[in-house]
């Protein structure tokens, strides 16, 4: 778990978290991933099978030492012809050793071996995808709280535009049906509010399932909803991405697995030598009309090598071999569609951001001509110089602007995750 904390704290940095301790119910990114990565449901089972996988992996599993065993029996037996009762005790201890199998043991050895690394890589997928939902859904329930404060501030302007208009008709100056109109505009506001509180709610319950916690508890989030703006060098992207990522990875390590399979395959050309020693002890007494008769006691020890070694059959072993070097070429291409596939999405991801980082420029610069046409258009509204259609109309307008400057620093965030997570930014600092 030290590697993992290290990790969060990397993390952190990256994605500017604030360090800063607020109240007991404030969320920081860098707690969020810390919670998650202790209680998050699919890491847990994840670490379970890399324990499962570190205890299989020893040479007892393989095969390389002995095995002893011990047994006890104690038969009886009447004869109904001659009245005889016999009595029968019978026990031994034996080892049992198999001293070369083709090398199979060791080759046995080598795939535990392999099948640990692959779980533990598989848990660092796991890892990987866990930290970037994390964040994806610490930035959403940010998001859903920015157009939360915009919704609010539509529905404020349609209040205090149903309140004027309330007012001009009591003085004479305005006619029921704009004051209907004003004050359907405003429960339209105030519906669309509410029901973004409710999406707000519906995201963090998202984020505490995310982090094993429990979905009544509510949080104080103390990040700033701001996107990282700085550019990527493909090249560099690329470089780290066939390094360091971890499905890569992964996919080396079944080629390994299945290199292991042939080498096995080919170890049943060999012979195989065992041995088998040990200690039987027997015991016999006969009675007969309550006399006893016979009374016997035999102690063998023993002690055998056994060679053994298939000669023929069926060709079995040979399509064994064949079928398990196609296997080989298979993983080695599956190795070169991974890397091609990644490429394509490495390739994807860095023109994602590059226009995200476009799109953003144009929607601050967008966010901006919306505010000054608000302010305008309110003051012309209460002037009389335009109608309430077309404030209204720039009251949309500046909603839409603002939704959209909004989703573009999600998105932001997001494609930078994404490069993150491809080239193996969630873990590469964590041996540090």
């Amino acid at each position: 778990m030290k590697a993992l904390k290290k990790t969060i704290y990397i993390l952190s940095i990256l994605f500017f978290a604030n360090l800063a301790k607020g109240q007991d119910n404030s969320l920081t990114l860098s707690s969020a991933l810390e919670q998650a990565l202790e209680n998050n449901y699919g890491l847990i089972i994840s670490r379970a099978d890399v324990q499962v996988a570190e205890i299989n992996n020893n040479w007892g599993t393989a095969g390389r030492y002995p095995t002893i065993g011990f047994d006890i029996s104690d038969n009886n037996n009447y004869e109904l012809n001659n009245s005889l009762y016999t009595n029968r005790l019978s026990t031994g201890i034996g080892l049992d050793w198999l001293l070369f199998d083709g090398f199979r043991v060791k080759v046995t050895k080598a795939k535990l071996d392999n099948l640990k690394d692959l779980t533990a890589g598989q848990l660092a997928v796991q890892l990987e995808s866990t930290i970037e939902d994390i964040i994806l859904v610490y930035y959403s329930v940010l998001l859903q709280k920015e157009q939360l404060k915009v919704l609010e501030t539509v529905m404020q302007l349609s209040d205090d535009r149903y309140q004027y208009e309330l007012k001009k008709k009591s003085l004479g100056g305005s006619v029921t049906y704009n004051v209907l109109q004003a004050k359907n505009v405003y429960l339209t506001d105030k519906a669309n509010f509410l029901n973004q509180e409710m999406q707000v709610r519906n995201t963090t319950r998202n984020l505490n399932f995310l982090m094993g916690v429990d979905p009544a508890v509510s949080w104080e989030f103390t990040e700033a909803f701001e996107a990282d703006t700085s550019e990527f060098i493909l090249a560099d992207l690329i470089s780290k991405m066939k390094a360091d990522n971890q499905s890569l990875k992964n996919q080396y390590t079944g080629l390994l697995l299945r290199e292991n399979e042939t080498s096995l395959q080919k170890s049943s050309f060999y012979p195989s030598v065992s041995l088998g020693a040990g200690l039987d002890y027997g015991h016999t007494w006969a009675y007969s009309g309550g006399a006893q008769t016979f009374n016997n006691e035999t102690i063998l020890p023993y002690g055998n090598v056994r060679l053994s070694f298939d000669i023929y059959s069926a060709g079995v072993r040979k399509r064994g071999v064949e079928i398990a070097r196609i296997n080989e070429e298979v993983a080695k291409v599956e190795i070169d569609q991974m890397e091609h596939a990644l490429t394509n999405e490495l390739f994807n991801l860095f023109d994602f951001h590059e226009v995200r980082l476009e799109l953003l420029n144009v929607a601050n610069e967008n966010l901006e001509a919306a505010e000054l046409n608000l302010s305008i258009s309110e003051d012309k509204y209460r002037s009389g110089v335009i109608n309430s259609f077309n404030y209204r109309d720039v009251q949309l307008i500046y909603l839409s602007a603002s939704y959209q400057r909004l989703q573009s620093i999600y998105n932001l965030i997001g494609s930078k995750a994404g490069l993150t997570r491809i080239t193996g930014g969630f873990l590469g600092y964590a041996s540090e």
